[in-house]
């Protein structure tokens, strides 16, 4: 039982998708680190100046509770920043490439004809049986398709 379920989780992880999305995972964790830490370098101490500068800058306190409004509105920044960055990397251009497609503009993935499918499926089944492609032609299944010399 345990053969199918591992075979198959394998194939899960083998495709191309799967990586790709591990891909941007790390790639986003990284870059969202990157926004964080620009933004508690750079825009946390600018807030804490216009907040009164300090140690207590961005902060308020009322009966010893500490309310750091210097902290959500950085948490805010990082967000915005990070959607921005999102947004014109990576959502814009690929709109653009979707509406260049559907005028024609540009074009989509090549799909191979049923043809080239037909003469593939059959070099695959001769390199099983052994006989490569430049086995005598003769025989059955060896009639030429179209396009084909």
């Amino acid at each position: 039982m345990d053969g199918p379920m591992i075979k198959g989780f394998k194939d899960f992880l083998l495709r191309g998708n799967v990586i790709d999305l591990a891909v941007a995972v790390v790639i986003g964790a990284a870059f969202t680190a990157l926004v964080a830490q620009f933004t508690a370098s750079f825009l946390e101490p600018l807030i804490g100046l216009v907040g009164g500068g300090g140690l207590e800058g961005g902060t308020v306190v009322i009966d010893q509770q500490v309310f750091d409004w210097a902290a959500f509105i950085n948490a805010v920044i990082t967000f915005v920043l990070t959607a921005a960055v999102v947004y014109f990397v990576v959502v814009l251009p690929m709109r653009t490439l979707m509406e260049r497609r559907t005028r024609g503009e540009e074009a989509g993935p090549v799909v191979p004809s049923q043809v080239e499918l037909l003469v593939e499926i059959r070099d695959l089944l001769r390199a099983q049986q052994g006989r490569g492609p430049g086995h005598d032609p003769s025989g059955p299944g060896t009639t030429s398709l179209p396009g084909q010399l």
